[in-house]
């Protein structure tokens, strides 16, 4: 059954049957051209035939039968044709249909077929003057079907033969690259990233090849990010982890006296905000692709949700020495979103932002129409290979560990799932404050409505 399906063996079957089929028509069209063929000349010689026994015999029917007249009769008898005489308007001997011999008692010629004797004949009279005339009868051809049909068993077996080996080459050229794709994909699945498939015609081979060139340089890269992505958030994980242990120790060995244990508490309670702030970047993006995410949107004024968010982090940024900004239409800035994935959104950027800033830098938040929020700073900003880049997890904070402060790697990616998943789009770039720019666009509320 194995066999049977393999691309050599449909191929060698389609080889054949193309061959078979192609013989089928050359029979089916040969066949009766060949039939008519046979037919006409039988026809045409008959008729000379006729002729010529007509030609011979005009002078001598008047005179009734004679030994010219048998002469000739059996001439044509050994040559296969049976000669009827018509004398005064009747037949020398019966067999003839009636109808032809009336016909050619009244002068006129006759050409066609008719049954002779009880068998299917060539028949062609030729009238003479007072009602005589000449009438030859030959047996149709029979069997042409048949002798043609036996002689194309040598062409079929050829053909046939032909097919095979032409079906045999074409399918080992045309597995050679499938082959070579499948132990490619095979060596993939095994964890060969280094893997490369020989780019050859045909043309859809070729396009199998470059696909599967392409699917191990993107698993190649996008695995390099992953443990990249894995070793920043183990090292992110660790690090409040430490905190927390070491104070842990110093509690449990006493190092740490009673006028300092609020203080280590503070600290340790600092500690797991923050590792459960990161568990929970973890999960949310983990989860940002299925089906029962949770969102509940609901027509949101984003003036209010922006002015909002500004007020929470008003005192941090004073704290920091952050000059927070806040830019907003007069009205409302209806949306129809979740107010608080989208909250979720501007306060990772607020927070990626304000990391970075150093004291005296512009921080500013905007809502405008329609459905438009931006966060502005004056911080170091992004490149132009930055913004490329700048919603892949782990990204930026493996270009830019040790030159600048960078947080988990998390906050840009999670931010850019959510805007997704609420059926927007965000955008870096760069701000006319000097640092960096995010434009998140969110559906209308009248969007919404009139879809």
């Amino acid at each position: 059954m194995r066999r049977t399906g393999t691309l050599t063996a449909r191929a060698i079957l389609s080889g054949c049957a193309v061959a078979v089929v192609s013989v089928l028509v050359t029979v089916l069209i040969s066949v009766p051209v060949t039939v008519r063929s046979v037919d006409r000349d039988a026809r045409q010689a008959l008729v000379a035939q006729a002729r010529l026994t007509a030609e011979v015999l005009r002078p001598r029917l008047d005179r009734g039968r004679t030994a010219d007249e048998e002469r000739v009769i059996r001439q044509l008898r050994n040559q296969g044709i049976d000669a009827y005489l018509i004398r005064a308007g009747v037949a020398d001997r019966p067999g003839l249909p009636s109808q032809v011999v009336d016909r050619v008692a009244a002068g006129r010629n006759f050409n066609g077929r008719r049954v002779v004797a009880g068998e299917r004949s060539i028949v062609v009279g030729r009238a003479l003057p007072g009602g005589n005339g000449v009438v030859l009868a030959q047996p149709a051809a029979k069997g042409i079907w048949f002798r043609v049909l036996r002689g194309l068993w040598l062409p079929l077996l050829a053909g046939l033969m032909a097919g095979a080996v032409a079906g045999a080459l074409l399918a080992r050229r045309l597995a050679r690259p499938i082959r070579n794709a499948a132990a490619a994909a095979a060596r993939l699945r095994a964890g060969d990233r280094g893997v490369r498939v020989p780019v050859e015609p045909p043309q859809e081979a070729a396009d199998l090849a470059y696909a599967l060139n392409d699917l191990a340089a993107a698993l190649a890269t996008s695995e390099g990010r992953q443990r990249e992505f894995l070793l920043s958030v183990s090292h992110e994980l660790r690090t409040p982890l430490t905190a927390i242990s070491g104070y842990a120790e110093a509690l449990a060995d006493g190092v740490v006296g009673a006028d300092g244990a609020q203080r280590t508490g503070q600290t340790m309670l600092a500690e797991a905000r923050h590792l459960d702030r990161l568990v929970g970047d973890l999960l949310a993006l983990a989860r940002l692709e299925a089906a029962d995410f949770p969102l509940h949107p609901v027509p949101v004024d984003l003036a209010a949700l922006v002015r909002d968010a500004a007020e929470s982090w008003r005192p941090r940024c004073e704290a920091a020495g952050i000059d927070l900004r806040v830019e907003l239409l007069d009205g409302d800035v209806p949306v129809h979103t979740d107010p608080g994935r989208i909250r979720q959104v501007v306060d990772g950027l607020l927070e990626n932002a304000l990391r970075v800033l150093p004291a005296g830098a512009p921080l500013v938040v905007a809502a405008r129409a329609p459905g438009v929020v931006e966060v502005r700073d004056g911080g170091p900003g992004f490149t132009d290979e930055d913004l490329a880049i700048a919603f892949e997890r782990g990204a930026l904070r493996q270009r830019y560990e040790g030159v600048r402060k960078v947080g988990s790697g998390l906050g840009l990616a999670l931010a850019a799932g959510l805007v997704r998943r609420l059926g927007g789009t965000i955008e870096a770039g760069h701000a006319p404050e000097g640092g960096a720019r995010f434009t998140v666009t969110l559906p209308s509320y009248e969007t919404r409505t009139s879809a």
